[in-house]
């Protein structure tokens, strides 16, 4: 079951609203994908690992709108690693980790009174009913706290979970114990197994309470309840969380021994009935026009609740409509987070700092005086791009903000809607020094000096000096010792950019890494007496290395650093070809634009052009292919498991072209890839089956020509066991 929080990742991307995505070109358009990615990645992590965010909810909202409007209009340019596959971020090293048997996956937003209409057509025609059937749904309150989950045997409280990255969280059930509102044992009778899921939150006047008995102590305030409950509830000392007053709503639930109800207003209902919590709030709605009055009357009382809450969620009601429906990658179709409007305020902007990505991009920063915005501090937001300074649209020229540029000592307006950083919307030029002068964006870049270029329909300045440039580098090092990729205990981003200019045991690649040890040994200045380095440390950063030799298929693919390839997309490649070998001697072998192999990489689902070329191009590269090739042989590579052993179509490759009758395109590609199948989007050599309705077309030519076998909708029902 998924639970209500909407949260990713990120830093401060463009304002959809004056970067017109209609103008975009292909190539900056697969530059602005690649922004995003980024931008969220960050502060995903810095939201759900941390609980100290790095940007707002609106802000993100405003991300993941522009993300997938540019997706909506170049579908092909989609990133593996776009920010609507994932969830959440890796669970924190201090708590044990639990495995969700179902995942906690993550809700997609709404803004627009018009996307919530959209909302209850999409989900009509993916069930083929009519405008005139019946169509509930349940309409609550969406908490802001963090989402925990509640495992109860034979009616007693046995574990509790965060979410962690939606398929792993935090062991935190010591901590769940001293929570009021959490039963350690739930009404009888109560299935057997029940997971209960909802959201742990901290009333204003407590948290008010709470900031004003830190400040007396000495120590520090939290910036808002939902960063005072997640913190709260991630203590290593449960008489901390006990002394702190959490609450919890429950509105969800997982693993399950036997249903609580037929549908999801009835099975709150049995939740209260078992023990808990649930909003007074919910309402059951029949249209989307009763959902929007819900929203309405919901946001009215805002103010007044006297526990923060960001938006309105809608979800289906009946559980089996529920289940036909299903899920996307990281959300369900069955539900929805219709979210509440930005906030506002003005600060100066005390100076604009450029840093280097992995990829050589310069990205503007700004740092902003400290500034409230609906009850939290802010203090920098990114700039995206000179043009963007320069106040004008780095799509088409065209101006923003009136034309205004950015200039240091400005008063600036900036925009959050839920938790930390800004984005920067106007300037107010009558408070502008009469000496300030227009900002500069370097032609060079600030770490290595080299040329700083930006090529024709290109959004973004880039260094030229490639690996030369150390910001670079080290940025490739972070990367590849980051969590989703090899997570070397020891070995973050403060010890590589210690490593990576010290003389005598220097880390320049990633290669140097699993030489580290061996070199350590050869060298009359151990690193047990340097570096702030003890016998044991430097013990434990040798047996944390040689754990990681081990590492699966996926994670040393996302390793690499690869543009626009994320963990999702590496999943993709790992599981489509199977072994290192077969995956290195398709990229050998592949032909940018032609050939079988091309063909093979672009016919994965999720794999577009941009990414199959990006790819490609990695391992055609002298520099790059050398260091993967000096790499590889120190690592023992883990092939990932087949999806699913029993399945009559488990590993074969399945394409779906025309239309069928018995079930939508979207709910056939979904049962195929429960069954262990790979979906992909076009005919080549490498395709088992081609299912066949009325309107094939060019798809079912390509069969021919490939001798691919090729069924119809009958075939394939009975194929998979439903006909």
């Amino acid at each position: 079951m998924v639970e209500q929080s909407s949260e990713a990742a990120g830093q401060v991307v463009a304002d959809p609203i004056t970067c017109d995505v209609a103008h975009l070109s292909t190539a900056q358009a697969t530059e602005e994908l690649a922004r995003l990615a980024d931008l969220l990645a960050k502060a995903n992590a810095a939201y759900h690992e941390h609980d100290a965010p790095i940007m707002s909810d609106a802000e993100y909202d405003l991300l993941k709108i522009r993300n997938a409007a540019i997706e909506a209009r170049f579908p092909s340019l989609k990133r593996s690693d776009s920010p609507s596959e994932q969830v959440g971020a890796t669970p924190a090293e201090a708590f044990g980790k639990v495995v969700h048997r179902v995942p906690m996956l993550s809700l997609a937003n709404a803004f627009a009174a018009e996307e919530i209409t959209e909302f209850d057509t999409r989900i009509r025609r993916y069930l083929n009913l009519g405008t005139e059937t019946a169509l509930a749904y349940v309409a609550e309150p969406k908490i802001d706290g963090l989402s925990l989950s509640l495992r109860y045997e034979n009616g007693r409280l046995v574990q509790a979970a965060t979410r962690g990255d939606g398929e792993v969280g935090e062991n935190v059930t010591a901590n769940a114990l001293t929570v009021g509102d959490i039963p350690n044992r739930l009404i009888q009778p109560a299935p057997e197994v029940l997971e209960v899921r909802g959201e742990v939150y901290m009333s204003h006047s407590d948290f008010a309470a709470l900031n004003q008995r830190s400040t007396e102590a000495g120590g520090r305030g939290f910036a808002n309840p939902r960063n005072a409950a997640a913190g709260s509830l991630r203590q290593l000392d449960p008489s901390i969380t006990a002394s702190r007053p959490l609450r919890f709503f429950a509105y969800a639930w997982g693993e399950m021994s036997e249903p609580l109800g037929d549908t999801q207003w009835n099975t709150l209902r049995r939740l209260e009935a078992l023990g808990f919590r649930v909003n007074p709030l919910i309402r059951l709605c029949d249209t989307p026009r009763q959902l929007l009055d819900a929203y309405a009357g919901i946001e009215e009382q805002r103010a007044t609740l006297g526990y923060d809450i960001d938006g309105v969620v809608y979800k289906v009601n009946d559980l089996s409509l529920q289940r036909r429906l299903g899920f996307r990658s990281t959300t369900p179709r069955w539900a929805i987070a219709h979210k509440f409007s930005a906030e506002r305020a003005w600060t100066r902007l005390t100076a604009i700092e450029v840093n280097v990505g992995r990829t050589g991009a310069l990205a503007p920063i700004a740092r902003l005086d400290p500034v409230t915005v609906g009850g939290v501090v802010v203090s920098n937001a990114t700039l995206h791009n000179e043009n963007y300074i320069a106040g004008r649209s780095a799509a088409t020229g065209e101006a923003i903000r009136g034309g205004k540029d950015l200039r240091i000592g400005d008063w600036v307006e900036v925009r959050r809607a839920g938790d930390v950083i800004p984005q920067v919307v106007d300037v107010d030029l009558s408070r502008r020094a009469a000496d300030a002068t227009a900002y500069q964006f370097p032609l060079v870049c600030p770490q290595c000096g080299s040329d700083a270029v930006r090529e024709a329909g290109d959004a973004v300045r880039r260094c030229t000096g490639g690996m030369a440039c150390p910001a670079q580098a080290v940025e490739k090092l972070k990367h590849f010792v980051s969590r989703s990729a090899f997570d070397i205990e020891g070995l973050g981003a403060k010890q590589v950019e210690m490593f990576f200019v010290d003389p005598i045991l220097p880390i320049r690649e990633p290669a140097d890494i699993f030489t580290l040890e061996e070199r350590d040994q050869a060298n009359p200045e151990r690193l047990k007496a340097r570096l702030g380095y003890g016998e044991r440390s430097a013990s434990n950063l040798f047996r944390a290395i040689e754990e990681r030799r081990s590492i699966p298929l996926g994670r040393l693919i996302f390793a690499l650093g690869i543009r626009h390839l994320g963990d999702a997309g590496s999943a993709l490649l790992a599981q489509h070809y199977g072994s290192w070998e077969a995956f290195e001697a398709g990229m050998s072998r592949a032909e940018v634009g032609q050939g079988p192999e091309w063909e093979e990489l672009c016919s994965i689902d999720g794999v577009g052009r941009v990414l199959a070329t990006s790819v490609v191009t990695a391992f055609h590269q002298d520099a790059e292919r050398a260091a993967i090739d000096r790499l590889v042989p120190h690592l023992r590579i883990q092939n990932p498991p087949p999806r699913t052993a029993t399945s009559a179509i488990a590993g074969l490759t399945i394409v779906f072209s025309g239309s069928l009758e018995r079930m939508t395109r979207a709910e056939a590609k979904s049962r195929a890839e429960q069954l262990g199948a790979k979906v992909a989007g076009s005919v080549s050599a490498k395709t088992d089956i081609l299912v066949a309705g009325p309107g094939a077309g060019s798809k079912a030519k390509e069969a021919e020509r490939h001798n691919v076998r090729v069924i119809d909708e009958a075939a394939w029902l009975d194929l998979i066991g439903t006909a």
